[in-house]
């Protein structure tokens, strides 16, 4: 056997271990929450001279996507000839740990309700592990603006909350089905 097909049958089978699960795990926690905020801190600046309802929007609906889904992307980006599946799980495991990043912080800090915010949760998850699908297929800007959007569509609805109730629960339902689609494709 040649070398290159020695190194393709490894890559093939690899399964990463639960050390780098909960790596992956913790870098939605200690490396995509910090860069969140400080690229969020250059952001908000962006709007803060609009009226506030627009300054919202720049800042939740707009920007806020963007960021968040590079910055759940971002430890990703470093790994190189993984399985689809095993970057997909790494990349749900590093939106997750995002997410209950998080949830504490709204739950605990700004008393949101655990029930509303326990969906945004699984959708950082999902989310993630859509734009991982991209980057596993060498396609991840199709995939990154597909979580965007999703994102989008739920912040956008969480400042009109007249949409709260109709958009939200779409975007959340075609996020968890698109990843579970994504899933099964690995």
């Amino acid at each position: 056997m040649l070398a290159s097909e020695i190194n393709r049958t490894i890559i093939a089978v690899h399964k990463p271990s639960l050390q780098e699960k909960i790596f992956f795990l913790f870098s939605g926690i200690l490396t995509s929450v910090p860069l969140t905020l400080f690229v969020g801190t250059f952001t908000d600046s962006l709007c803060v001279v609009l009226p506030f309802v627009y300054a919202n929007v720049c800042s939740i609906a707009i920007f806020t996507p963007f960021v968040e889904e590079f910055a759940k992307a971002y430890p990703l980006f470093y790994r190189h000839n993984e399985t689809t599946k095993s970057l997909f799980t790494l990349g749900f495991l590093v939106g997750l740990g995002f997410g209950f990043a998080e949830f504490l912080l709204y739950v605990f800090a700004l008393n949101q309700s655990f029930l509303v915010r326990l969906p945004a949760l699984f959708f950082h998850a999902a989310s993630t592990s859509i734009t991982s699908y991209g980057i596993a297929k060498k396609r991840p800007l199709n995939y990154y603006l597909m979580a965007v959007v999703l994102h989008f569509a739920i912040n956008i609805a969480s400042i009109f909350t007249d949409l709260l109730f109709f958009v939200a629960p779409i975007s959340l339902s075609i996020t968890f089905l698109l990843s579970w689609h994504l899933y099964r494709l690995t």
